[in-house]
């Protein structure tokens, strides 16, 4: 490996840890700011898992909460009939 690829490599790496450092930041920020914090944080964890063993754990146990409560939060209901008479 020459030089040049070396650091290019640790430029890559470094571009990617602001870059997702950055979101992240920003998401924490919305949770007390108004704006979509439970997207933008994702985002930053995906951008920093292109490089990062640990954030490739936080955003698998993300999505596992996210799949886990979502389920609870979107299920749909399904109507009571009782209620609805046609007369």
């Amino acid at each position: 490996m020459t030089i040049t690829e070396s650091f290019l490599r640790q430029a890559r790496r470094v571009i990617i840890m602001v870059i997702g450092f950055m979101v992240l930041l920003i998401g924490v920020a919305l949770l007390v700011l108004p704006g979509p914090a439970f997207l933008v944080i994702p985002a930053g964890l995906a951008i920093l898992a292109i490089e990062f063993a640990w954030a490739r754990r936080w955003l698998q146990r993300i999505k596992y909460l996210a799949e886990k409560k979502g389920g609870r939060w979107f299920r749909r209901t399904p109507k009571n009939r009782s209620q609805e008479k046609c007369d």
